[in-house]
Parts: C-alpha cells; sequence; structure tokens
C-alpha cells in the first residue's frame, strides 16, 4: 500500500512497506527520486534503524547474549502502520514484536513524520522508549536522488555537490564495510565537490558534521534542477552510488548512527555513534529536502 502527498507542486509516494519514500514528482511529471531498478539497487529511499551500516561480524551483544543483525538493521523490510494522515501530511509507525526481539531485545516504537511544504518534504524520525530500561540505537535515512534529473540531459559526471558551511571537514574512511576512523583525513568543501565513479570507489563518502546543521546542494550546469537537503543536528551524513556501476542515482544520507569501527569490540552500548536513550524519554530528529 502507498500513502500519497499532495499540493500544487509537488506529489509525494511513500510506501508503508519500510515507511519508505518511493516518489517525488514535480507538476510537470519530473522524478526526483531514483526508481529502484534492481540492476542497479533495488531501493528507494530505505529508513536504517536499529543500526547505521554493518556490524562487525554481523553480530552485537547485549547483556553476554549475541544478536545477528543485518546492514542497516530491520525496519526497512518491516510493514510500518499508518497513523495519520492529510493532504500534505503522514506519520506511519512500527513497534517491537516478538519477531524483533528476536535479533533486538528492546522494547521501542519508531515513527517517521513527512510533512509536505510547497517544495520541501520533511522528514521527522521519532524513537521513543517505552520500557524502563534504556533503549539503545541509530538511525538514519539513504534517499536515492535521479542523476540526470532532467534525462536525458548527462549523468553523475555533470553532477556536483555543495556542501553549507563551506569548510573542510573530518572524511571517515571505509575499511569496507567498517569504519577506520584511526585513519581518518580531511575534505577541503570550501568549493563544490564534482561527482565522479572513483568518488565512490571505496563505499560511502563519510562526512563528520559534529551536529551543526548542514545543507548538500545536488545540481549540474546542464539544467536547472537540484535538491537540496537540509540536515538538522546529526552527527554524519554518506553520499553514495554504487561503484563500479554506472548507476544513474547518487544518495544523500543523513545519519545519526554510523557503521561499527574496525576495532569495535562487539558490545552494543560501546558501538561508535550509538544512541542511548533514557526509560520513558523521546528521540527526535529530521531532514528536509526542497525539490527545485
Amino acid at each position: 500500500m502507498t500513502v500519497e502527498l499532495k499540493n500544487d507542486y509537488l506529489t509525494v509516494q511513500i510506501n508503508e512497506a519500510g515507511a519508505e519514500l518511493s516518489s517525488v514528482k514535480a507538476s510537470d511529471g519530473l522524478e526526483y527520486m531514483w526508481q529502484a531498478d534492481p540492476k542497479f539497487w533495488g531501493r528507494h529511499a530505505p529508513v536504517l534503524f536499529p543500526i547505521v551500516g554493518r556490524l562487525k561480524d554481523d553480530q552485537y551483544t547485549v547483556a553476554g547474549q549475541a544478536y545477528p543483525m543485518g546492514q542497516h538493521g530491520f525496519a526497512r523490510d518491516h510493514d510500518f502502520r499508518v497513523v495519520s494522515q492529510t493532504d500534505t501530511t503522514a506519520t506511519l509507525e512500527l513497534t517491537d514484536s516478538a519477531e524483533t526481539r528476536k535479533i533486538y531485545p528492546f522494547a521501542f516504537r519508531l515513527r517517521l513524520h513527512y510533512t509536505l511544504t510547497d517544495h520541501e518534504l520533511t522528514v521527522g524520525y521519532e524513537v521513543h522508549n517505552p520500557s524502563n530500561q534504556d533503549l539503545y540505537f541509530s538511525i538514519g535515512g539513504h534517499p536515492a536522488f535521479n542523476v540526470p534529473l532532467a534525462a536525458p540531459e548527462g549523468d553523475l559526471t555533470n553532477y556536483q555537490v555543495t556542501v553549507a558551511p563551506k569548510q573542510t571537514y573530518r572524511h571517515i574512511p571505509l575499511q569496507a564495510p567498517y569504519n577506520d576512523i584511526a585513519n581518518s583525513t580531511t575534505m577541503d568543501l570550501t568549493k563544490p565537490l564534482p561527482l565522479t565513479r572513483e568518488l565512490f570507489k571505496d563505499d560511502a563518502v563519510i562526512l563528520d558534521l559534529k551536529h551543526q546543521e548542514t545543507t548538500l546542494l545536488l545540481s549540474s550546469d546542464l539544467n536547472d534542477h537540484g535538491v537540496a537537503m537540509t540536515i538538522d543536528d546529526a552527527p554524519y551524513v554518506g553520499m553514495w552510488s554504487p561503484y563500479p556501476k554506472q548507476a544513474p542515482f547518487v544518495c544523500l544520507e543523513p545519519w545519526w548512527g554510523i557503521a561499527d569501527n574496525v576495532d569495535a569490540d562487539g558490545q552494543f552500548s560501546h558501538k561508535m555513534g550509538i544512541n542511548q536513550l533514557a526509560a520513558n524519554q523521546t528521540f527526535n530528529a529530521h531532514y528536509a529536502v526542497k525539490f527545485f
């Protein structure tokens, strides 16, 4: 089933499966979102919960018990319930179950809030801890945007990402599929970053945002269309396109969490970038994408 939001400028579709944003179309029919061709990557914009990236050996430990979990967690593979909907807003919910507790021994309530305002879509994450014990989790987005945005004009290599604030960022390299924080470098983003296939040869490009509000503008000199993602208070952002495939999309990924580091000890509470939520408390975060 699909939830639709609409105004004079954009029509948005969200799948109840995974609460995944699957389409953003302009009034003239221009599609901004990647349409999940499995030849390249069979997803649009999965919700990453309760981990972002990979766990070392695809497992983690809580209270002496080891649990298996695949890359990016399980939320993207579960059906969400529509809690509320208007013409321009929707809230979808996933809660723990006997199935989730087999691999994630925590009670939780995860809600995705979508709000359409003029040319902008805001995606909100709400994680509530209904238990009397601490909840440990990560969360993030993985939206993929068509490049070119106005087909058939050019491809990924005709696009650039402009980051604001314009400054030098810490770049966290991957010793795939894990982080190698000890060998972090810097990336000068005082000027736009040209997109190339080789940029992604080691998987995602990961920037340390240090929780400052950050905007990433995806644009091309070939046309006037683009997307501008503003991330509120996230520690990390990833940029990704599958290498060496000639995939006609790029992902801009706001993350409140990150993959395990190469030296991770497997204890979930020690995990790099993990969020700790006290009993009966709620975590909120969001990002917004302006389409033009």
